[in-house]
């Protein structure tokens, strides 16, 4: 029986279990969160799809976390003149709460492996964006629909995408007063992108957002972003102002809004740690894969954000096929197809709210870019034209921008706008582990 791991327990590792286990797999599901449903679902888990009996035929393995990970051709990936190979996919882990003192390594060494990681929020920097009371959108909607806080009294919501509406539904419904929705493109450039057949699911989501906006009379601005936070000990203002399809601001636009919170989300960014570690090639920072989802590495698949961006739908019908795949079976035609089509609808989407080139024009000097580490706007400027630091890993070292507690995973992708590219390298450690677990025998902690 062949043994598949899916590591993420968000829509497309969850279909990935589902169709690996009706091709006949021994399935693993491993995920850091205590609970199945991924950054979708989060802790508002409905299971609309049966996941839960799913799980159930699985070994279902929640709070555990993929420290390193070792597969076949993985040095030569990194090392083309490298003779080293593993023998196998291997898999270290660690069982238990993150913060827990009783976690003990296990290694699974797989037939297959399905990389599900998903993505997290992206956001922009601008003057103030460190100062408490300015959200990752994700966070908002999180704290909304998890635990019924808002925030804040007075919210303003801004970015771009269609991740924006869910959010301004969540808090209008705990009781935020939301000053408006900000999306940065145009209104040509979204509708655009939106042109053609829309999902019959995705047209009655953006009726719905719509009427909730209407009926709180929450206006919806094209074209409108948040270039400064303001305040003391929190967030008290923001600036906004009008911009032009490549995000350069119109002078004289600017306006300025009390608020005690904002909320910020510029798209997702995905998390390809373990596929970097694994070996596999990216392009654009996600994962390449084929039509039956499978990595340049052997054994190892992905689905899911990590292999772009396209919402719940898409990365559902990505761990399908590769869940069928993984397991040594065919997909169905109409498998293919329904992936195809939530493809397809992700590149529009993602023609409908690209990030505009001109967007560094908001920073001043003193803008803070990395926030683990305090690294100002202007001190990277200076790294990066600096013959003595050349290149993206001479810049870490120089500036410390992504050498914080995030590994460079909130400011990585800024990091490497700003500064003409950086490369994604690897770590053989992928996630903390403490000294005493590396240095403990498996099963002991």
């Amino acid at each position: 029986m062949t043994r598949v791991v899916i590591i993420g327990a968000g829509p497309a590792g969850l279909a990935a279990a589902e169709h690996a286990l009706k091709a006949g797999a021994e399935v693993t599901v491993v995920d850091g969160a205590d609970a199945p449903g991924g950054q979708y679902h989060r802790r508002f888990y409905a299971d609309p799809h049966g996941f839960a009996e799913v799980l159930s035929r699985c070994e279902w393995w929640p709070e555990s976390t993929v420290w390193a990970l070792e597969a076949p051709g993985a040095a030569q990936a990194r090392d083309p003149g490298s003779a080293a190979q593993s023998p196998a996919l291997r898999i270290h882990l660690l069982r238990g709460p993150a913060d827990g003192t009783d976690r003990h390594r296990v290694t699974l060494e797989p037939d297959a492996l399905i990389l599900a990681t998903g993505a997290h929020d992206r956001v922009l920097p601008f003057p103030g964006w460190q100062l408490p009371g300015v959200y990752t959108a994700g966070a908002a909607q999180t704290l909304a629909k998890g635990e019924r806080v808002a925030v804040g009294k007075r919210v303003l919501v801004a970015g771009a995408g269609p991740f924006l509406l869910p959010v301004a539904e969540s808090l209008l419904a705990v009781g935020a007063d939301v000053l408006a929705v900000l999306e940065a493109n145009p209104v040509s450039t979204v509708l655009k992108g939106w042109s053609g057949t829309v999902p019959r699911g995705k047209a009655a989501e953006l009726a719905r957002y719509a009427a909730t906006l209407a009926r709180h009379r929450v206006p919806y601005r094209f074209g409108h972003v948040v270039v400064e936070a303001r305040g003391d000990d929190r967030v008290r203002e923001v600036v906004t102002a009008r911009v032009r399809a490549d995000w350069s601001v119109v002078p004289g636009t600017e306006r300025t809004h009390a608020v005690d919170a904002v909320c910020v989300g510029h798209g997702f960014v995905p998390q390809p740690e373990l596929a970097v570690a694994a070996g596999c090639v990216l392009d654009d920072g996600f994962v390449r894969i084929d039509d039956d989802q499978r990595t340049t590495v052997e054994g190892v698949f992905a689905a899911g954000e990590i292999t772009g961006i396209g919402g719940a739908d898409a990365a559902r019908a990505e761990g399908a096929v590769a869940g069928c795949v993984a397991a040594g079976g065919t997909p169905s035609r109409e498998l293919l197809r329904t992936r195809d089509r939530t493809r397809a609808f992700a590149h529009r989407l993602k023609a409908a709210h690209p990030i505009g080139a001109a967007w560094p024009g908001w920073l001043r000097d003193d803008t803070i870019v990395c926030r683990c580490e305090e690294t100002t706007y202007g001190r990277l400027k200076e790294a990066a034209a600096d013959a003595v630091e050349p290149g993206p890993h001479a810049l870490k070292l120089g500036t410390r921008a992504g050498l914080g507690p995030c590994q460079g995973r909130m400011c990585g992708p800024t990091v490497a706008e700003l500064c003409g590219g950086a490369e994604r390298h690897h770590r053989p450690i992928a996630q903390p582990i403490r000294l005493g677990e590396l240095a403990a025998p498996e099963g002991d902690s």
